[in-house]
């Protein structure tokens, strides 16, 4: 049975934490797919201080329907006073 969006979410914060060690910062963006789902967290690389130079950094987490990680991959990093949308 497939899980819910608030389920992949949760799955996607846990299983990144797990696996690269890091402190999930926020959820960017989750969306289904034809196998599951998309999930674009963020994660805390390197703490700063101030804390507005922390260096971020955004993973898409791709979910089977089970909620089980299939593949991650750091897709950008960003210091965390950098508030443009490279992709905007």
């Amino acid at each position: 049975m497939a899980i819910s969006f608030t389920e992949a979410i949760q799955k996607a914060r846990e299983e990144l934490n797990m696996l690269i060690g890091l402190e999930i910062e926020s959820t960017v963006s989750a969306e289904p797919n034809a196998d599951g789902w998309r999930v674009t967290l963020e994660a805390i690389e390197k703490k700063a201080i101030p804390d507005s130079l922390d260096i971020l950094a955004v993973y898409e987490t791709m979910l089977d329907d089970k909620g089980k990680v299939s593949e991650f991959k750091r897709v950008r990093m960003r210091k965390r006073i950098d508030t443009d949308d490279p992709e905007g």
